[in-house]
Order: C-alpha cells, then sequence, then structure tokens
C-alpha cells in the first residue's frame, strides 16, 4: 500500500529552507498553495513545462517583480505580476492567454502572506482570461533576499489588425494617455512614509488586454505604438521614443490628467508625476485623424475614464520631448538621472 503524507493547513508557519528542498515541505507548499489555487488542465498536469497550441503571430514577454510592501493599497504583488506582463503582451497588440509563474522565497515569509498573494494571482488571472500553466519555486536563506521576489512569463496572440511599430509613428501623430498619472508610485510611497491623504491613494494596477483588443478592433492599424510607462514613468517612455524614432515630442502639462492628491502628494514629496512609475495607463500613438475618437473610445471603458490627448509629434527638436507648461513656457523633459522611487514594481 503506498504512503500518503498527509497535507495540513499551513497557514501558521513560515518559509524555511526546507520548503526549498524538493522534499515534503515542497511538496505541501505546492499542493496546498500553488495547485490548490490555481488548478487547470495544463498545470494539474505539473510538468516542468506546458504543451498548448497557439495559430497565427504570437507574441511573448517576461518580467520580475520586487515591490515593497508586498501588500499596498489598490493591490499587491501577486496582482502586480500578473497584470504587468498581460500589459505588456497588451502593448504588443497581444491578448495574454499563457503565463509561466516563479517564486523566489526568503525564508522566513509567513505562509500565510503567501497564499494571499496566490490566491490574488487567481482572482488576477481569472480577470484577465489567462491561464498559469507552469512555474517554479525557490527559497533563499534569510537576508539572501527580500521576502518575495516574482517573475512572470507570458505569450499571447497578437490582434489580426495589430501592427504596433515605433517605425510607423509620423509627425503630425497625436499621443494619447489612457488614465491619470502617478497613481501606483504615489500609493507605495504613502506606505512606506505613513502618509495620510482625504481619501485613499491606490494603485493603479489593472489588466489591459480586453481594452487593448477593443481598441483594435475597432482602429487597427491608425494605432502606431503603444507602451505602458511602469518604472521611469511617462517621461521614461517618450525618451525612448523619441531616441529610437529621431521625431520631437510635444505634451501640454494642462492636458496630463492626474488626481489633485497624488499631484499634491509628489509636490509635497519633491517628485515629478512625469517619472513616476504607473501600473494600469498606456501611452498610445495614432493617426491625428482618429484621436478624438480613441480618446472617446477609450472614457467609455473603465480601464479609460480618464484618457486624454497629451500632445503630439513633430519635426522640432528630435530626438527631444518638450513639455509646454501651464503658464505657457517650455522645457526639455530628459531622463531621470537618479533613482526617484525604487522597488516600486
Amino acid at each position: 500500500m503506498p504512503i500518503i503524507c498527509p497535507l495540513p493547513d499551513l497557514s501558521k508557519d513560515v518559509i524555511t529552507l526546507g520548503h526549498g528542498g524538493g522534499g515534503l515541505l515542497t511538496h505541501q507548499l505546492l499542493h496546498n498553495g500553488v495547485f490548490a489555487e490555481l488548478t487547470n488542465p495544463y498545470l494539474d498536469q505539473q510538468h516542468d513545462g506546458a504543451s498548448f497550441e497557439l495559430y497565427g503571430r504570437t507574441a511573448f514577454s517576461t518580467d520580475s517583480y520586487v515591490v515593497d510592501p508586498l501588500f499596498f493599497p489598490g493591490g499587491d504583488i501577486g496582482e502586480l505580476a500578473v497584470n504587468g506582463t498581460v500589459n505588456d503582451l497588451a502593448m504588443c497588440g497581444a491578448m495574454a492567454r499563457y503565463l509561466s509563474l516563479s517564486f523566489i522565497i526568503e525564508e522566513g515569509l509567513s505562509i500565510a502572506e503567501l497564499q494571499r498573494v496566490i490566491q490574488s494571482i487567481r482572482r488576477a488571472a481569472t480577470l484577465a482570461h489567462v491561464q498559469i500553466v507552469t512555474g517554479d519555486t525557490k527559497v533563499v536563506q534569510r537576508g539572501k533576499g527580500d521576502k518575495l521576489f516574482i517573475n512572470t512569463s507570458g505569450i499571447g496572440s497578437i490582434h489580426p489588425r495589430a501592427e504596433i511599430h515605433h517605425r510607423r509613428i509620423r509627425p503630425g501623430d497625436r499621443l494619447v494617455l489612457s488614465g491619470r498619472l502617478a497613481a501606483h508610485g504615489t500609493a507605495i510611497l504613502s506606505v512606506r512614509k505613513g502618509l495620510e491623504f482625504e481619501t485613499a491613494v491606490c494603485s493603479d494596477t489593472v489588466a489591459l488586454g480586453a481594452t487593448v483588443s477593443k481598441l483594435l478592433d475597432k482602429w487597427g492599424t491608425h494605432i502606431k505604438f503603444m507602451r505602458d510607462p511602469t518604472r521611469g514613468g511617462l517621461a521614461s517612455v517618450l525618451n525612448e521614443i523619441a531616441e529610437l524614432t529621431a521625431y520631437g515630442y510635444f505634451i501640454r502639462q494642462d492636458s496630463i490628467p492626474i488626481d489633485d492628491q497624488v499631484e499634491g502628494a509628489c509636490e509635497m514629496l519633491g517628485l515629478d508625476p512625469l517619472y513616476v512609475a504607473n501600473e494600469g495607463i498606456f501611452l498610445a500613438v495614432v493617426d491625428k485623424e482618429i484621436a478624438e475618437e480613441f480618446a472617446a473610445m477609450l472614457q467609455a471603458e473603465s480601464t479609460g475614464r480618464h484618457a486624454a490627448i497629451i500632445g503630439e509629434v513633430g519635426e522640432e527638436y528630435r530626438g527631444k520631448v518638450v513639455l509646454r507648461s501651464r503658464v505657457g513656457g517650455r522645457r526639455i523633459v530628459g531622463y531621470l538621472p537618479g533613482e526617484q522611487l525604487p522597488r516600486i514594481c
């Protein structure tokens, strides 16, 4: 008769090096946590990889998440890990279908916290209509990590009407931002510094795949380029595109959507919102003829209620980003020279 190892409730325990050793503790951790929460026909095979079929053009992306704290207003590292990779694929014009999920766990993390993260991953994956099909778990010694690091890789099918590439950008194209700036980074910082506001400042983390798919259904190749302004914020994304295309990118401060409390918090802390991280918005470069309708369509979506046309592409100031301030002045917006806000994604 085979020996069946019991799988006790581990909610009161903490992660030990034994949980990464491949033995009984690893077996208990995976079965009580990962497999129980994230069950699907691919993952249930418990193989070293996943086999599936894809048709047509395919996008692939990977990212790692090291946010501190693990739980913050509006989200947590688990939700962030799913939405971040789903959104990276969306910026390629693809709907995410499958994700891998890998944990690097520091010895001493409570299993209750880990279970809470895994449950958040399950909810986020369900909302994004994506399946987690393979993964890995490693445990490192206390002091060799920082509670929990997550890596997700994703694969998805590119929309048949998508032609997303910086080479398609031309002078006259309009810049559309899908939502309010700097919410995520400000929410993280508010927790670290113990700041309190009249109303809660929450992360904007959300999956954007379904919204982008609808936009591509309607506008197709009129959408030239998309990018989500995560680390480094909007300023970094615009500088990257400006270098790649050698055009000038002109933005208007009074057109950039930002919550009053977020802007006030950034001013108090000496932060420029243009460089603060975001997790649930994207920048799109579109034909000028469709820009207003494109923004209006975004505004009708829950993920784009505050969308706005914030600027345009031009032939002056090639390779530069130029901000027109609320008082009418102009200044060059470059890359952030140092580190403004560590551990935000």
